[in-house]
């Protein structure tokens, strides 16, 4: 990959695994500064009990032709929040580009459970991880992307704005937190601009995840076996797909265009020209509603 963000800093909030390792990996081998956060390390796993760690996505940045710098990072709590943008401030004095991929919600999500019956308790924490901690980051990194023109917040949810409306995401804690998430980056890029920054909210498709490869029983060099339990997996994708998009909208000297606009990966790759690793460029969300939602047997000519 070209080195386009050579002097670039960013700032990958939930960097430990999928989409968001995949972005800062990506982010690296454009030739960026990353800073790679999340809760867990070598020494410490996070609830979601997982052996990925920040230190292994920040050495992959490295690898890549980057800079990667792990740093241990609890979202929902402010004054760690603080401390990494006053060390980011510190050590670069600038901050290009926020990627808010916290989450984390997966296990406390009761999938068609109505609300009544669902735990209130994990239904709300659910959505401090979902929403609280993109806010909290936002609100103490933005004086600093703020400070130079140019800088780009990604809001990164799972469904574009116009398909979280339009329809129930299977539980009514997960549908709220994705709905929210789209909404986030619609009013920071009102905010934003002023400053002459951008936001956007971008949507994977149906992503090739390590929980959801081992949810399958494959990886990723065998993800198609999975299709003979569920054929509509063959629109999947892999998490460097979407790192590409952040890639191609991060080296864009016009991404204002699409501030305050939900953009999905299969959407930007036919705009930018990138492809995912096996050089397809599987458009998800319009197969879903196309294809999926209609029930319809899963072909994916023309989708991929």
């Amino acid at each position: 990959m070209d080195k386009t963000l050579q002097e670039k800093v960013a700032l990958v909030a939930g960097a430990t695994r999928g989409t968001g390792r995949a972005i800062a990996t990506a982010l690296g081998a454009a030739g960026a500064t990353v800073y790679c956060t999340g809760r867990t390390t070598r020494e410490h796993r996070s609830e979601m009990n997982r052996s990925e760690t920040i230190e292994e996505t920040a050495e992959l940045v490295t690898r890549a032709g980057g800079q990667g710098i792990a740093v241990q990072v609890d979202h929902l709590e402010s004054e760690q929040v603080r401390g990494l943008v006053e060390r980011i401030g510190r050590e670069r004095g600038r901050l290009d580009l926020l990627v808010n991929d916290i989450w984390g919600g997966d296990p406390l999500a009761a999938w068609n459970t109505p609300l009544w019956e669902h735990s209130l308790t994990d239904g709300l924490r659910l959505l401090r991880l979902a929403i609280d901690t993109h806010v909290i980051t936002s609100h103490h990194a933005l004086p600093l992307l703020t400070s130079n023109p140019g800088g780009l917040v990604i809001e990164v949810t799972d469904g574009t704005a116009e398909y979280n409306a339009a329809n129930y995401r299977v539980s009514f804690f997960y549908d709220l937190a994705k709905v929210s998430v789209n909404r986030l980056a619609f009013s920071q890029a009102h905010e934003l601009k002023p400053y002459g920054c951008a936001a956007v909210s971008l949507t994977p498709g149906w992503l090739r995840s390590e929980m959801m490869l081992e949810h399958y029983g494959v990886t990723e060099a065998t993800w198609r076996d999975a299709l003979a339990k569920e054929p509509h997996f063959a629109i999947s994708e892999s998490p460097a797909y979407t790192g590409r998009a952040v890639v191609a909208l991060a080296g864009d000297e016009d991404r204002d265009r699409w501030s305050g606009q939900s953009l999905s990966s299969g959407q930007l790759a036919q705009i930018y020209g990138f492809t995912d690793v096996d050089g397809s460029r599987p458009d998800a969300w319009r197969y879903i509603v196309e294809v999926q939602d209609r029930d319809r047997p899963a072909d994916v000519t023309g989708y991929r």
